[in-house]
């Protein structure tokens, strides 16, 4: 069963691809230093962080667009998903991918790659994060946004990897299951 979105689960630095944006997590400051961010900050330099601090601070649930720096990625995206409250709020989770994800349409952004959001200090598991993330791409994607056409998830560990699948999957099982039968062959 096809998703009406490509959506490509990938293990490696998200600082290297060669997408319109990179979207990573970020903290209500917005300074670049969850382990995501920090090798975005490496790649991209001193600049990407400068230029989002600057527009800060804001609050959980948002995002903000900063110039990609060095890398391919002419833009970044920090999506605070998680406030220095640590507060385990999937609403607020979702806000920050929706804002992320509306800085994309507004960007008219086709290729974007995402890194974990929520998954930083053990608020959310990577299953949890993974649920969230894919839902709102999928779930805007039916809904007729355009932008992007295609998402690459950049995960780091291999443990990551098995559990995007693993939501990935799923939520194309759950989107076959929930067509008649005409639409779902």
């Amino acid at each position: 069963m096809t998703l009406p979105i490509d959506i490509e689960i990938w293990q490696g630095e998200i600082a290297e691809l060669e997408v319109d944006a990179v979207i990573i997590p970020a903290n209500e400051s917005l300074f670049m230093t969850a382990p995501v961010a920090a090798a975005v900050k490496r790649h991209a330099g001193d600049g990407v962080e400068t230029e989002a601090v600057a527009q800060g601070p804001v609050q959980a649930g948002s995002a903000v667009v900063t110039g990609g720096g060095r890398l391919a990625a002419p833009y970044v995206i920090h999506a605070v998903g998680v406030g220095h409250d640590l507060q385990h709020d999937a609403a607020r989770l979702r806000r920050a991918v929706d804002a992320a994800l509306d800085a994309v349409d507004h960007l008219s952004l086709r290729r974007i790659a995402v890194g974990p959001i929520g998954v930083e200090r053990g608020v959310f598991t990577s299953s949890e994060a993974a649920e969230i993330l894919l839902e709102r791409i999928i779930d805007r994607a039916e809904g007729g946004s355009g932008t992007p056409e295609s998402v690459v998830v950049a995960v780091t560990r291999s443990e990551e990897l098995a559990e995007y699948q693993a939501a990935l999957e799923g939520r194309r099982v759950r989107r076959a299951a929930a067509l008649p039968l005409d639409e779902s062959a």
